[in-house]
C-alpha cells in the first residue's frame, strides 16, 4: 500500500531499522569470540557454531519469507519476528553454556532472515513503482551499513563492557520497531487469507539443501574439505535436495517458493549479478578485518574503525544512485561502474605490506563502498521491476537469497585460497634460504650472535635463531598471499562484466502474472 507524508518515513525508519539490526548480528559476534571461549569454557572450534548457526538459519527462512508472510499476513509475520528477534537476543545474552547459545542463534537466525526481505518489500510497496530507485538507496544503506558497523560496535562493547552486551543493544531497537510497526505498518489487501496447503515436502527440501550447503560452506576449509567423510556426504546431500526441490516446487499446485518468479528476465539477470555482488562485499568485508588484525596487530575496535569510511561512502553514494535510477538513467552503466570501482579497490590492496596502517587503507575502502552503492541500487530495483503483490515479495526473497549464498560461497572460496596459496607462496620463498643464500646465512648468523649476547648457548642460540626465520617466512608469505587473493578478486569482477549486457538497459520489466 502506498503511503505519504510523516507515515511513510516512519514506516522506512521502522523497515531500514529491523534490517540493520540483523545484519550487524551477523558480524558484531566475530569480534567476541574468544571471550565467549573462554566465559563459557568452550573451545574457538565449538564458538565457531555461534556464527555457523545463525548463517544456516538466515539462509533457511529466507526464500520462505514471502510465503509465511502471506500466509500468516505480513504485519503479523513481521511482528512476530521483530518481537522473536528480540527475546532471542536476550536468551543469548543469558546463555550459561555454549549450545544454550548456538541454540538460540538459531532462533534468532531464523526471525533475522525474516526482518531482512519482508522490510525489503514493504519499502517497496510503500514507495509508488517509479520511486523504487529511491526506495533501493534508502535500503542499501542498511545492507550495507549494518555489516560494516558490526564489528566496530561488536569491538566498542567488548572493550567496555561484556560479550552479552552485543546481544543486549538488540533490546532497545527492536522494541522500537515493534512498537512502531504496530503504529504504522498496513497488512496487504490479501494477507493471511488464503487457505492452502502447507508445502511441507518443499519446506523440508528446502531447509536439508540450503541448510546442508551452508554448513559445507561455512566449515569446509576448517575439516580441510573433501578429506572428511562428513563433508562430502552433506555436499551430496545439498545436491541432491535442491535438485529434487526446483523440480517439485516447479511441479507442485502451492509452492513455498515460487521459481516461476524466475521467468521475469530482470530477476533472473539481478540474482545472478547479485550472487557476484554478494560475493565481493562479504568476502572483502571477511578479508580486510582478517589481515588488519592477524597481521597488522589492529584491535577489534581499530579495526572497526578502518571499515567505517567504506560504509559511510556507501550512504553518501546509494541516494544518487537511486536518484539515477529513478531518473530513467541506464542501470547497465551503473553496474558496470560498480564493477569497474570494486575491480580498482581490490588492485588498490594488492600491494599489501606489513607497514601499511589505517591511511593506506582508506581510499581504496572509499572506493569499495562506492561500488556496492553503484552495483547494489540498480541491481535490486532490477530484481522487482514489473513484479507486484506476493510475486514481489518472492522476487526480493530470492534476490536476497541469492547475496547471503554469494557471500557464503566468496568466504569459503576466498579462505580455502588464501590457505593454499600460503602455503604455495611458503614453498617459493623457502627456496631462498638455505646453505647457499648470503642473505639468509646472514641474517641467521646475525640472530644468532644477538641470542648469544643474551646468554644463550650456541645451540639454542640457532634453535631461536630458525624459530625467528620460520616467524618471518610465515608472516610474509601469508601477506603475499593476501596481495594475490586481491589481485585474483580483481580479474574475477573483471571477467563478470560481459554478464551485464544481459540486462534490459531499460527502467524496468513487464509484470510477471501471479502464478499462486
Amino acid at each position: 500500500m502506498l503511503e505519504t507524508g510523516l507515515r511513510r518515513w516512519l514506516i522506512v525508519i521502522t523497515v531500514v531499522s529491523a534490517t540493520m539490526i540483523e545484519l550487524i548480528d551477523t558480524s558484531i559476534v566475530n569480534v567476541a569470540l574468544t571471550e565467549m571461549s573462554g566465559n563459557l569454557g568452550a573451545t574457538l572450534e565449538d564458538v565457531a557454531w555461534v556464527v555457523t548457526a545463525y548463517a544456516i538459519a538466515n539462509v533457511i527462512v529466507i526464500p520462505i519469507t514471502g510465503f509465511l508472510a502471506a500466509l500468516f499476513g505480513r504485519k503479523s509475520y513481521y511482528l512476530g519476528s521483530i518481537i522473536l528477534f528480540t527475546i532471542t537476543s536476550f536468551l543469548c545474552g543469558n546463555a550459561t553454556g555454549i549450545w544454550e547459545l548456538v541454540f538460540f542463534r538459531f532462533i534468532q537466525g531464523l526471525a533475522g532472515g525474516a526482518l531482512l526481505s519482508t522490510s525489503q518489500a514493504i519499502l517497496f510497496e510503500t514507495f509508488p513503482e517509479e520511486e523504487r530507485g529511491k526506495a533501493s538507496g534508502i535500503f542499501i544503506v542498511g545492507v550495507v551499513f549494518g555489516p560494516t558497523i558490526g564489528p566496530t560496535l561488536g569491538g566498542w562493547i567488548i572493550d567496555h563492557f561484556s560479550w552479552p552486551w552485543i546481544f543486549y543493544v538488540n533490546l532497545p531497537v527492536g522494541l522500537a520497531a515493534a512498537l512502531l510497526t504496530l503504529s504504522v505498518i498496513r497488512d496487504t489487501a490479501d494477507s493471511g487469507k488464503r487457505a492452502v496447503k502447507i508445502d511441507w515436502p518443499g519446506i523440508g527440501l528446502l531447509a536439508v539443501g540450503v541448510g546442508a550447503l551452508q554448513f559445507v560452506l561455512e566449515r569446509g576449509q576448517a575439516e580441510d574439505w573433501f578429506a572428511e567423510t562428513y563433508i562430502t556426504a552433506l555436499t551430496v546431500l545439498a545436491a541432491l535436495s535442491l535438485v529434487a526441490f526446483v523440480i517439485w516446487e516447479l511441479h507442485t499446485k502451492n509452492p513455498v517458493v515460487n521459481l516461476r518468479v524466475l521467468r521475469s528476465r530482470s530477476l533472473a539477470v539481478a540474482a545472478v549479478l547479485t550472487f557476484i555482488l554478494g560475493f565481493g562485499l562479504f568476502g572483502s568485508t571477511f578479508v580486510v578485518p582478517v589481515f588488519a588484525q592477524r597481521i597488522l596487530g589492529m584491535t577489534a575496535l581499530e579495526t572497526g574503525l578502518l571499515l567505517l569510511p567504506s560504509a559511510l561512502a556507501a550512504m553518501c553514494v546509494a541516494p544518487i544512485s537511486g536518484r539515477l535510477v529513478q531518473a530513467g538513467f541506464p542501470p547497465r552503466i551503473l553496474v558496470i561502474t560498480g564493477f569497474t570501482i570494486f575491480t580498482f579497490f581490490c588492485w588498490g590492496l594488492s600491494g599489501l605490506t606489513s607497514t601499511m596502517g589505517a591511511d593506506n587503507f582508506f581510499w581504496p575502502l572509499i572506493l569499495r563502498g562506492a561500488g556496492i552503492a553503484c552495483l547494489s541500487v540498480p541491481l535490486t530495483t532490477l530484481a522487482v521491476a514489473g513484479l507486484r503483490g506476493r510475486d514481489l515479495a518472492q522476487g526480493v526473497a530470492l534476490n536476497n537469497m541469492m547475496r547471503q549464498l554469494g557471500g557464503s560461497f566468496g568466504i569459503a572460496l576466498i579462505n580455502t585460497y588464501l590457505a593454499r596459496r600460503t602455503f604455495v607462496n611458503r614453498g617459493h620463498l623457502l627456496e631462498n634460504i638455505n646453505a647457499f643464500a648470503p642473505a639468509a646465512q646472514e641474517r641467521i648468523a646475525t640472530l644468532t650472535h644477538a641470542f648469544t649476547a643474551q646468554g644463550a648457548t650456541l645451540d639454542i642460540a640457532k634453535q631461536r635463531a630458525y624459530a625467528v626465520l620460520e616467524g618471518i617466512l610465515t608472516r610474509e608469505s601469508t601477506i603475499v598471499s593476501y596481495g594475490d587473493n586481491f589481485r585474483i578478486l580483481a580479474l574475477f569482477f573483471v571477467l563478470c562484466i560481459p554478464f551485464v549486457f544481459l540486462m534490459k538497459n531499460g527502467k524496468g520489466a513487464k509484470p510477471v502474472a501471479d502464478a499462486h
